[in-house]
């Protein structure tokens, strides 16, 4: 058997109510907080209320949209004024990897530049992240129990990873009920993404037994789950949805992604697009044109079959062209089409030419010239 290595959280708390072992979570790691949370999530303040009984400084930093290398700069100034011991974040993904980044950054004296992926040296955390507790409240990202934290950078136009091994956080606390009456729009564009982090790391060529265990335990309940609630609120489908979110983060984290992450990093940098509508969009033109490359090679397509025949059976689409049938689907249920950010004379080639060097891409099954990753971005315009 091909050797393999397994990262995860430190501990996971899993299930309906969860969220009450909050305070007991956070407690042991120090007194003074630094709560980053998202703008809506009511449940913070009850946290809130409950840390301070428990004898807690909070100090709250609020995220606003997807973090940029500014908002970081915010965080820690906010976080280094109060001396704190623990981060914790609460919100969708893109609150938690903002929560991440900072617990990362708040023991050093670095620039975060330093250390970015792709727009800098990508150089190691020098000192060991301060510990950090990550609580979801939406189901897609699956960054409670990943490495790194995606942040923009707006002056190079593109979206990029602090990644250490230490940033995973010594807590995942995921309680579906945080995620109950989600707007459709979010809970759609979110469950694909998480969709998109079971179907990558599973066709991955870093795939590994325990990645793929995973994969097959939840991208079923997921993929069932997302069908039902495109149609109403559910509390069971919800729950399936945390679930699969949060395989897919362990899946990802430990197997990598592909072209739909490469080419997303670069798309939502330049033009501002949801992650999860990106992710939505491509994820059937990749999944076609891996499934093409792979098979005009004479390599084994047996697991594209089975991806297929799952997606099908949830959403009620032919198997024999299920991916192709994905774009009529998310127009079907209003995801929006990627036009609505591009514009018709936008440079995409010179997109896909810096995509095809993006880190997710290493993991890609197979390699896809830019001119193939182009064919991909016109089909979810």
């Amino acid at each position: 058997m091909t050797p393999f290595s397994f990262i995860s959280a430190g501990q996971i708390i899993f299930g309906r109510g969860a969220s009450q072992e909050a305070v007991k979570s956070i407690r042991p790691f120090g007194q003074r907080v630094l709560l980053i949370r998202g703008s809506s999530v009511q449940w913070a303040d009850t946290l809130t209320a409950e840390l301070q009984a428990a004898g807690c400084e909070v100090t709250t930093f609020i995220g606003h949209g997807e973090p940029d290398v500014a908002t970081v700069t915010r965080a820690l100034d906010s976080g280094r004024a109060a001396s704190v011991d623990v981060v914790v974040a609460i919100g969708g993904g893109a609150v938690v990897d903002l929560g991440k980044a900072a617990a990362a950054l708040l023991p050093g004296a670095t620039d975060i530049l330093d250390h970015l992926e792709g727009v800098g040296p990508a150089a190691p955390l020098v000192l060991h992240p301060l510990p950090f507790v990550a609580i979801p409240t939406t189901s897609g990202t699956g960054a409670e129990v990943t490495k790194n934290a995606v942040i923009s950078v707006p002056e190079a136009g593109r979206k990029v990873s602090l990644r250490d091994a230490r940033m995973v956080p010594d807590v995942a606390l995921v309680d579906p009920a945080l995620t109950d009456n989600c707007p459709k729009g979010v809970t759609l564009s979110s469950g694909f993404d998480a969709i998109t982090q079971l179907v990558e790391p599973y066709l991955s060529s870093k795939a590994n037994p325990l990645t793929d265990a995973l994969v097959r335990a939840a991208l079923p309940k997921g993929l069932e789950a997302l069908s039902r609630l495109a149609e109403s609120e559910e509390k069971e489908a919800r729950d399936a949805m945390s679930f699969a979110s949060l395989m897919g983060g362990l899946a990802l984290a430990n197997a990598g992604l592909g072209a739909v992450h490469g080419l997303a990093g670069v798309v939502g940098g330049r033009f501002a697009a949801p992650h999860g509508v990106i992710c939505a969009r491509l994820l059937g033109p990749v999944l076609t044109e891996n499934r093409l490359a792979l098979q005009s090679s004479g390599a084994d397509i047996s697991r594209f079959d089975e991806i297929a025949h799952l997606i099908a059976s949830a959403f009620d689409l032919p198997p024999q062209d299920c991916f192709d049938s994905l774009g009529g689907l998310l127009d079907r249920l209003g995801v929006p089409r990627l036009s609505e950010w591009i514009n018709s004379d936008a440079d995409l080639y010179s997109v896909c030419v810096e995509a095809a060097g993006a880190s997710s891409m290493k993991a890609n099954p197979c390699t896809l010239a830019p001119a193939r990753l182009h064919q991909i971005l016109q089909a979810g315009l």
